[in-house]
Order: structure tokens, then C-alpha cells, then sequence
């Protein structure tokens, strides 16, 4: 592991404080090395083309070309690259234009900088991630029945919430289990009850379900 090069990312931002913050906490880390930056979409795609990093970082809104004009553009181009959109807006339309122009990911900004970097390298070796500040751009609720069931809780457990407010800090099956003094194999069983009675398939899937339904803050 210790052999391993690190992953080679490119930010797109256009807030000069933001890249700078990010630069310095990135190349803090071992694991990650920042080979560029850009503040807009044009200038973004140029650079990238000629660097060629293992994951691009973009802002969804920037002046000149947005992230998401700039993803569709760099898609064409790298059909392999692994693109991230990092966000402060957690709304479906621009999920949803994200995911169409071919992002891996979409994060949102509120996620620190020890989530980033986990999220960044588990895009990067194609492994399956679990973060709150990671929207998968897979998945879609039917809003019909999610107006049905709004003021519904899916008979959940004073416990089973407990666990969700977990799942939605980001916390793993062992992590739980420390906080609500359970065993492993009792977060497991609880985990299922709440996939079966909420008619969801993933922890990512329960909490954005239990978010937009408001179960958990």
C-alpha cells in the first residue's frame, strides 16, 4: 500500500478560496496529489486534456461554461475518466443534468475534507461507497409515492430511526454498533428490517428517502 502512487486529481472551482483550501488540505494527505486547477469551465477542459488526472473535481456552476457543459465536453473526450461534481446545491435537477452529462459522483460541499478524500478514492478504484455527502446519481424516488407517504414512517422503530440518524453521519455497521451499545449482528438485523419496511435497496437509498420524507434531519 505504501507503494501505491497517489491519486492525481484536478479541482475546477470558481472560488480562488475554496481551491486553495482544498489544494493545501489534499496535498496534506499521502494518498492525494493535486496536479491542476481551474476556475472556469473552458479553461478547465484545456488543462485537464493536457494533464490528464485520474479523477477531475468540478464545480457545477462556473462562469463561461457551467461543470456540467464541461463534463459532457471531457466525457467525449476521456470516456474513462472518473469525474466528480462537487456542489452546494442538493437539488434533483441538477443531480439529474449531472448524471446525464456522465458524472461519477456528486458531492456536496458540506462534506469534510477526510470524506472527500475517501470518497475521491473509492471512485477512483471503482468501489461501492456509502457517504451522506455523496448523492448517488442512480437513484430516483417516485415522488408520487413519496407524497402518499409523507407523513408516514414506514412503522420504523424508535431504534431503527436511531440507526438512520447513524447511517446519515456516515457511520459503518461497526461504528454503529459502538454508538447504540448493539452487537454487529444485531445493526445487521435492524439494517434489513429498515430496507424491507422503507422498500429500499441500499443505506444511501434509506437515507435520502428518510431525508426527503423528513424522518431524519
Amino acid at each position: 500500500m505504501e507503494n501505491e502512487s497517489p491519486v492525481r486529481i484536478f479541482i475546477a472551482d470558481d472560488h480562488p478560496l475554496l481551491r486553495m483550501g482544498l489544494s493545501l488540505a489534499f496535498n496534506a494527505k499521502d494518498n492525494i496529489e493535486v496536479i491542476g486547477e481551474s476556475d472556469n469551465g473552458f479553461d478547465a477542459i484545456e488543462k485537464i486534456k493536457v494533464l490528464v488526472p485520474d479523477v477531475a473535481l468540478l464545480d457545477i456552476d462556473m462562469p463561461g461554461l457551467s461543470g456540467t457543459a464541461a463534463i459532457r465536453v471531457l466525457r467525449k473526450i476521456f470516456p474513462d475518466m472518473k469525474i466528480l461534481v462537487l456542489s452546494t446545491y442538493n437539488d434533483d435537477k441538477y443531480i439529474r443534468e449531472a448524471m446525464s452529462a456522465g458524472a461519477n459522483g456528486y458531492i456536496l460541499k458540506t462534506a469534510n475534507i477526510d470524506n472527500l478524500v475517501e470518497i475521491i478514492i473509492s471512485v477512483k478504484e471503482g468501489r461501492e461507497i456509502f457517504s451522506p455527502y455523496l448523492l448517488d446519481l442512480g437513484i430516483e424516488l417516485n415522488l408520487n409515492e413519496a407524497k402518499k407517504v409523507e407523513y408516514d414512517d414506514f412503522g420504523l422503530t424508535k431504534r431503527e430511526k436511531q440507526i438512520l440518524a447513524c447511517l446519515a453521519g456516515g457511520k459503518d455497521n461497526k461504528q454503529i454498533s459502538v454508538s447504540l451499545y448493539l452487537s454487529i449482528e444485531t445493526v445487521k438485523t435492524h439494517m434489513k428490517n429498515i430496507f424491507r419496511k422503507m422498500n429500499t435497496k441500499s443505506r444511501l437509498e434509506a437515507v435520502m428517502k428518510a431525508k426527503q420524507l423528513k424522518l431524519i434531519d
